[in-house]
């Protein structure tokens, strides 16, 4: 009787625990269920549509997020350089390349919980497209680091690991047939500190 009872104890702990790992797995990860990839960029698409899968719309519940419908914009997150490294806040990168057309959009260094990056200045770990230098095609190369650097330099400070997250507001890439040809901006490692 006593080990029947725990038996049964056992194998609702195993399926109680290991149910409640998978969903929090599913949730961490950005390739998840309806994710999209360009180069090291993942979107989701469908977030904020009645169309959105039950794990994109438990990330917007545990997150707090407000997410943009499809016709407002589309956001899109970077944990890795062009090598395949995770992203850190002690190395410097380089964001190069052109960005779709789109009415606006911001580009900021994120913590853990997708947060701005604290940098203890008051320059904030973010921009936007309307205070870039552009080159002569209209490609932009943004810096990125905790030293001051010339032309856009995107400040973030501190250590331990970092994303970015791209938004584009009023886009016609967040349409579904948008996304078919969509570049986005290569993240490329300059250097790191010691």
């Amino acid at each position: 009787m006593l080990k029947n009872a725990f038996l049964m104890l056992l194998s609702l702990a195993i399926a109680i625990g290991g149910g409640g790992a998978s969903v929090w797995y599913a949730l961490k990860i950005q390739d998840g269920v309806g994710a999209i990839r360009i180069g090291q960029w993942t979107a989701f698409p469908d977030i904020g549509t009645p169309a959105a899968d039950p794990y994109s719309k438990a990330r917007v519940a545990r997150e707090g997020v407000l997410a943009l419908g499809r016709a407002e914009g589309l956001s899109f997150v970077a944990e890795n350089d062009a090598a395949g490294d995770q992203l850190k806040r002690e190395c410097s990168y380089r964001i190069e390349g052109g960005f779709p057309t789109a009415r606006f959009w911001t580009l900021y260094a994120a913590d853990q919980s997708l947060g701005v990056v604290e940098t203890g200045k008051p320059r904030l770990a973010a921009l936007q497209s309307y205070q870039l230098l552009r080159q002569a095609d209209n490609s932009v190369t943004i810096s990125v680091g905790h030293h001051p650097m010339p032309g856009n330099w995107l400040l973030t400070d501190g250590s331990g690991r970092m994303y970015f997250v791209l938004t584009f507001y009023d886009t016609p890439i967040a349409s579904s047939t948008g996304l078919s040809d969509v570049s986005l901006p290569r993240i490329v490692k300059a250097g790191c500190d010691a």
